[in-house]
């Protein structure tokens, strides 16, 4: 591989460490409202050595007249997950007092938004932890390939190879139209993170608990601030909200976006989208009357069982509300 072509690629990952870093003074200002300020100097730490690391990147600029083939666009997209995930795993390393394998693993699901996890203990955990890990889920779910694609082009580069709306045409007119895509898929997910977490907290949560749940919701990542995920809290209200972000958060943001620039059904026509609206209403109303018929349960409070746990498994979220494999074998089958 050119020479070129490493540097344009390295050039574009210390803009996404970069990012990184600035993120990290979040979950400082967390501490400071919550008064836990013991981890700030490992928050301090990691946000300087992910600066320091994506200046050193990016400081040698960038080479002009470099085109990047798709190859190489798949190169970036790997090296990109990889290396963010390991300076993102700096806080946990610092603050947990865990292995590096253990904090890798843990920035890993959480930008990539699977939700797996090594930590316990969550509910008496580092405000600044918690807010790190939603925002890890946050940031994966669509922010570092939307800022590719708003940052590419810039660099007269073709970044809707990235995340490709329009396939059939490859023409170099595609560029600003992919700029201007990201940044309205940007707004979307940001305005649904909003949503989400007033939601949350009309239904009941903490300001604190409902923002991490909402950045955990819409990336259908999975994090939560309790070992008990969703089931800490008993209210309806919250188990609804939680079902309607994860699904909004599930749908082609693609889609939002033709939506709100005027084809008001592109979202509800796509075979897509109807399709899986559809398998989730029906598999709520025959698991739900299955549950409710086999326990004392209300038949709307087994619904409502059944609708966080069935949305949370399809869209891979993984959320929890009580252990599903109790419900007996036709809804394990």
């Amino acid at each position: 591989m050119a020479l070129p072509t490493l540097r344009i690629i390295g050039f574009i990952i210390g803009i996404f460490l970069i990012t990184l870093a600035v993120s990290m003074a979040v979950p400082m200002a967390t501490l400071v409202i919550f008064e836990r300020t013991g981890d700030m100097p490992s928050f301090l730490w990691s946000s300087l050595i992910t600066f320091i690391a994506g200046l050193a990147l990016v400081v040698q600029g960038r080479p002009e007249h470099v085109h990047l083939r798709p190859r190489d666009m798949y190169l970036l997209t790997v090296c990109s997950w990889l290396v963010v995930c390991v300076f993102a795993a700096l806080p946990f390393l610092l603050t947990q007092h865990i292995s590096y394998t253990d904090a890798f693993f843990e920035s890993m699901s959480g930008i990539t938004a699977t939700g797996a996890t090594v930590l316990s203990g969550l509910d008496s955990m580092s405000p600044g932890i918690l807010m790190w890990r939603s925002m890890l889920h946050w940031l994966g779910g669509i922010g570092f390939i939307a800022m590719a694609v708003a940052i590419l082009p810039l660099l007269r580069i073709g970044g809707m190879r990235l995340f490709q709306t329009e396939s059939s045409d490859r023409s170099e007119k595609v560029m600003p139209r992919s700029h201007m895509v990201a940044k309205s898929i940007v707004g979307v997910y940001v305005g649904f993170s909003i949503f989400g977490s007033l939601a949350f907290w009309w239904a009941g949560m903490s300001p604190f608990d409902a923002i991490n749940h909402a950045m955990s919701a819409i990336s259908t990542g999975g994090f939560s601030t309790s070992d008990q995920s969703l089931a800490k809290w008993d209210i309806p209200a919250v188990h609804w909200v939680a079902v309607v972000v994860m699904i909004m958060g599930s749908l082609p943001f693609t889609l939002y976006v033709a939506t709100l620039r005027g084809n008001r059904k592109a979202l509800i026509r796509d075979q897509q989208v109807q399709g899986l609206l559809g398998m989730l209403v029906v598999t709520w109303l025959v698991l739900g009357t299955w549950y409710w018929y086999s326990t004392n349960l209300h038949w709307l409070d087994a619904l409502r069982h059944v609708a966080l746990n069935v949305t949370s498994v399809v869209t891979t979220t993984g959320f929890a509300l009580g252990d599903y494999s109790l419900w007996g074998n036709f809804s394990l089958m």
